[in-house]
């Protein structure tokens, strides 16, 4: 007789445990074991935590040990059990680790395999091909695409939550209700009261301090103190919740009506502004993609507004940004109608012209910045890579902690979020038709380079800008990913033929580009194929980036910069001012938002900035989906990388007023999850 001990370990999630049947096959190169009970003489042997150990006898030598056979079966009522992995130590002594990381639901066959990677064209036992080609034909159909509204990028095919796979779902632990959330979050700022008064304006911008009751945050307060004042306008370009905006200015836009004789008292370097345009002193901030755009319409008892500006910021002698001329229109004909603000104006004039970036800024950050270009757009490449890389693939394993949530999360959010009559719609000026609108237009200028950060910061011309911590600390996390997606990479593939020989990967690149991003093959700004070991580090790198630094930038602020609702109002109730000298307090005060959407807007930036219960930040791989050492290897390479960053970003922070942590490492969720 030949004995096989077989280890099975139990979740420690809510509810991972089960007191349902559990068999287990043993497949080898010489035969198969029969199929074992797990014993169930106790309730508590699939408890969470829990590993049960059995010996399976064989007569004959199974050879070497392929593929590790899962079966469950009802025992008194419908019953999921999470696995974490099995090991398997054979008569010669011998281990081997077959992760899983699953959950079984009743009456569900699960076939495992070892730990160890592998590449498609390095199958050489005709089961194991086997087996892999079922894996990702069964993945597909589970794994469909849809689209969701036209111009958006692909999503899940699922209208619900509970419609997806059971392995993507939320656990019990983790799952999101955007209403409870929010009602949540206003009972806990102590909003209720004002909730009843909901289309009531503010008086006066001192009354917003009424719902800064129970805040205790240095970053809000200091914003609260200082929004008004334009080092604070300009610094929120570089470092605030969208710092993405602002790029260099070459040259005024057409339909842009500054001149030099406007801003000549704001420059303090004794040029003019064509020679600030050409020193690369002048910066623009460009809201074009909401011009046209239909306002929220969804209450008829609250008109609504948006507005397209121009917003131009000046390098000053101190190395400050600051504002020097905002427009809020852009008329066909260049200076026809489109009044230029300044900040010699009078205080309302400029107070309010910021006010409208400001809201613009806000609504193109949550749509594009926010949603579109790190939800959206991490969905894609999670769905591409389910249904197109089998488990034992090296670059599943790598990817797959950092799509944990994200289709859920979306799924969420398309339910009860941004859909028909969703939250959104309740404060911002976005929402209705708008959130289909701006999406549509922003996917037209989605480009796959843009979601590689040394070219975007290069693109927009910022390399040089000062105190830009966003730029500086996204760099240094974006080359400690890099390095890290290289060393793996050249684990498996030990030539660019290796990359081009790889079905699997080919077919997940082009599944992103030609069906989830919807680009032709002769248009694609994706690209739908790699030829070389470069090539795929960059495209990965671009995955695990947008999945966790670029979304903690520009998610883990907003109760930082939008909890003080002047300083980034979600709506405007007055159509933005067209002349000067027109504006006073009491117009103001019935442009921003009224104090139930205040209440709403405050409510869901607190949500939305929360990290979750056992959150699992970058570099954090507790499920071991690699088993080969020198993974292992690469991994805490890559941990102490992150760890040097960490202390660098700490160490500047001490001697700062206003720090920025949003991309330091320890505080970068692995995956869109909130």
């Amino acid at each position: 007789m030949f004995t096989y001990t077989v280890s099975v370990t139990t979740g420690n999630q809510k509810f991972a445990g089960t007191i349902d049947y559990v068999y287990l096959t043993l497949v080898g190169t010489e035969g198969r074991s029969d199929r074992t009970l797990l014993d169930k003489s106790f309730f508590d042997r699939f408890a969470r935590g829990a590993v049960v150990s059995i010996d399976v006898s064989v007569k004959e030598t199974l050879g070497d040990i392929l593929l590790v056979k899962l079966e469950k079966e009802k025992f008194l009522f419908n019953d999921q059990w999470y696995c974490r992995c099995i090991s398997v130590k054979t008569p010669s002594g011998y281990q081997i680790e077959f992760p899983c990381y699953r959950w079984i639901a009743n009456n569900q066959e699960v076939v495992l395999r070892d730990g160890k990677a592998q590449l498609p064209q390095d199958e050489k036992i005709s089961l194991l091909k086997e087996h892999r080609r079922m894996e990702l034909e069964s993945r597909q159909q589970l794994f469909r695409w849809k689209e969701w509204h036209p111009g958006f990028p692909m999503n899940i095919d699922a209208d619900s939550s509970n419609e997806l796979p059971l392995d993507i779902q939320f656990e019990v632990d983790k799952s999101v209700d955007f209403d409870l959330n929010f009602l949540t979050a206003i009972e806990n700022l102590g909003l209720n009261k004002l909730m009843s008064l909901f289309q009531s304006s503010w008086t006066d911008i001192a009354d917003f301090g009424t719902i800064f009751v129970n805040i205790k945050n240095h970053v809000s307060e200091y914003v609260m103190q200082n929004w008004n004042k334009d080092f604070m306008f300009g610094y929120q370009f570089l470092n605030g919740s969208n710092p993405t905006m602002i790029r260099k200015c070459m040259k005024l836009p057409d339909k842009f009506a500054v001149t030099q004789e406007m801003v000549k008292g704001s420059l303090d370097k004794g040029l003019t502004l064509q020679e600030e345009l050409k020193a690369g002193n002048i910066y623009i901030a460009d809201y074009a993609i909401l011009e046209g755009v239909h306002a929220n319409a969804t209450d008829p008892n609250t008109q609504q507004y948006l507005a397209a500006p121009f917003c131009l910021l000046y390098k000053n002698s101190q190395n400050k940004i600051v504002p020097i001329a905002i427009q809020l229109s852009r008329q066909t004909t260049a200076g026809e109608g489109n009044t230029v603000f300044l900040p010699s104006d009078n205080q309302y004039d400029w107070m309010l012209a910021k006010m409208w970036v400001k809201s613009s800024d806000f609504n193109v950050h949550q749509l594009v910045t926010h949603i579109l270009r790190t939800h959206l757009t991490s969905e894609v490449f999670a769905i591409a890579m389910y249904r197109q890389l089998a488990a034992v693939h090296p670059v599943y394993k790598l990817l797959i902690p950092h799509v944990r949530f994200t289709v859920a999360i979306n799924t969420a959010g398309r339910e009860k979020l941004i859909c028909e009559s969703g939250l959104f719609d309740k404060a911002n000026s976005t929402g209705g038709i708008a959130i289909v609108e701006v999406i549509q237009k922003a996917m037209k200028n989605l480009t796959y380079k843009s979601m590689c950060f040394p070219e975007a910061m290069k693109a927009r011309g910022v390399e040089d800008l000062p105190n830009y911590y966003y730029r500086d600390d996204g760099m240094m996390v974006w080359e400690a990913v890099k390095s890290f997606v290289a060393d793996v990479v050249k684990i498996y593939y030990g030539s660019d033929e290796k990359v081009q020989e790889d079905k699997e990967i080919q077919a997940f690149v082009e599944d992103v580009c030609l069906s989830g991003m919807k680009n032709g093959p002769k248009s694609c700004e994706f690209p739908d194929s790699l030829k070389t070991q470069d090539q795929l580090v960059e495209f990965l790198t671009v995955v695990i980036f947008t999945a966790s630094a670029q979304h903690a930038a520009v998610n883990f602020g907003q109760y930082d910069w939008y909890a003080w609702v002047p300083n980034s109002p979600s709506t405007m109730r007055k159509p933005p001012p067209a002349q000067k000298g027109q504006v006073d307090m009491k117009y103001i005060m019935e442009s921003l938002p009224d104090r139930g959407r205040s209440c709403w807007h405050l409510g869901a930036v607190w949500a939305l900035s929360r990290f979750q219960d056992q959150e699992l930040f970058l570099g954090d791989y507790p499920d071991k989906y690699f088993t080969e050492q020198p993974v292992m290897e690469a991994i805490e390479t890559f941990r102490k990388k992150l760890a040097e960053v960490t202390s660098i970003i700490k160490s500047r922070n001490e001697n700062m007023k206003l720090p920025y942590w949003y991309l330091s490492p320890d505080k970068i969720p692995n995956s869109v999850a909130i």
